[in-house]
């Protein structure tokens, strides 16, 4: 059924959709880089290089392709979904997920970078956590995206 559904697809859907997954891909990508470097940081001899590498994927990768992902995910929503009284329980896992794990990548996009100027190891760690829970959050959503409960 899926299948069949998915081979419907207007045309027009498709840009978005494309921009919704390969930001979410990218995202995705930049937030583990980030997250094994923040948790690794305190193991090598040179750890402020590290804490730089975090930093700069959250900033320069990470948040770009958020907001593109976001972007994406609301274009492929307003043209599939126009006029819904009741979301499926799939768009709600969705935007929760996107939504706090905007909080929570903030959060972490701003103690790395205090962590490159102020090199204390629990910022960096605090970081690295916040991105495996962040990361956590996006293999559910993946999920959600893939499964579509009901």
């Amino acid at each position: 059924m899926i299948a069949f559904l998915a081979s419907i697809r207007p045309d027009s859907w498709n840009f978005p959709l494309f921009l919704h997954v390969a930001g979410a891909a990218v995202f995705f990508g930049a937030v583990t880089v980030a997250a094994v470097t923040q948790l690794t940081a305190a193991k090598v001899p040179e750890p402020d290089r590290l804490r730089r590498v975090a930093f700069r994927t959250l900033l320069i990768v990470g948040l770009p392709a958020y907001i593109i992902f976001r972007i994406g995910a609301q274009w492929i929503y307003d043209k599939e979904f126009p006029d819904v009284d009741e979301d499926p329980t799939w768009i709600g896992i969705g935007f929760i997920t996107a939504d706090l794990g905007a909080l929570v990548f903030l959060i972490s996009l701003i103690l790395a970078g205090i962590a490159v100027w102020k090199p204390k190891g629990w910022l960096s760690k605090t970081s690295g956590v916040l991105s495996v829970i962040l990361l956590i959050g996006l293999v559910i959503a993946v999920w959600a995206m893939g499964a579509k409960p009901t």
